[in-house]
């Protein structure tokens, strides 16, 4: 027998399996983690999520968004918030504030070539440095914080972007996967005219 849709449910654009109460308290214990001060991690540890990071900025930079979508979790989030410092995102806009269905939807956007704001296409470069890495007391996931400087070129403009990562990994079959990517813009709050790169 199936088992019909309640009514409140049949715009799925409206809501998520995941994003409930539970995820956003997990959120805020997260991103709280990720400005605390943490130990020195071992060189093995350091040179671990530097190389995740490398391939990740790889992936992106070269437009291999899909390779790039299948490193992040089913149950992820990818966050670039407006508040310096993260803020609160259940009463606070964000830039991208996309779960794995909105980024799915993100990445279907950005490979069409029909994107008004995307023609021509961002042509980015990013630097990453300053990595950092402790685990998770409660979940045992990885976290790593970095800073980062994305260089875009659009439309004959190039447009700089400083800022610091926050990466929540974890540990799968297939190797590290991105539970949580935070994206802390150093000019987050001020006026952009087009954010639809990927950071």
């Amino acid at each position: 027998m199936s088992r019909r849709t309640p009514a409140e449910y049949a715009d799925t654009s409206s809501w998520s399996y995941h994003v409930d109460d539970r995820f956003y308290a997990e959120l805020a214990r997260q991103s709280a983690l990720l400005r605390e001060d943490w130990p020195d991690a071992g060189v093995a540890e350091i040179v671990e999520a530097q190389s995740f990071l490398a391939r990740e900025a790889r992936l992106v930079d070269v437009g291999r968004f899909n390779d790039w979508l299948e490193q992040f979790t089913d149950d992820c989030l990818y966050w670039v918030p407006v508040t310096a410092g993260a803020g609160d995102p259940t009463v606070e806009v964000s830039h991208a504030f996309d779960d794995r269905r909105r980024l799915t939807d993100r990445v279907y956007w950005l490979r069409t070539g029909l994107a008004f704001s995307q023609i021509p296409a961002s042509r980015t470069r990013r630097l990453i440095g300053n990595v950092e890495t402790t685990v998770d007391p409660v979940t045992d996931e990885r976290l790593i914080r970095s800073t980062f400087v994305v260089h875009e070129l659009r439309a004959g403009v190039t447009k700089t972007y400083p800022g610091w990562y926050g990466h929540v990994l974890r540990r799968t079959g297939d190797g590290w996967r991105i539970k949580l990517k935070q994206v802390n813009l150093l000019e987050s709050d001020q006026i952009h005219e087009n954010l639809t790169l990927v950071f």
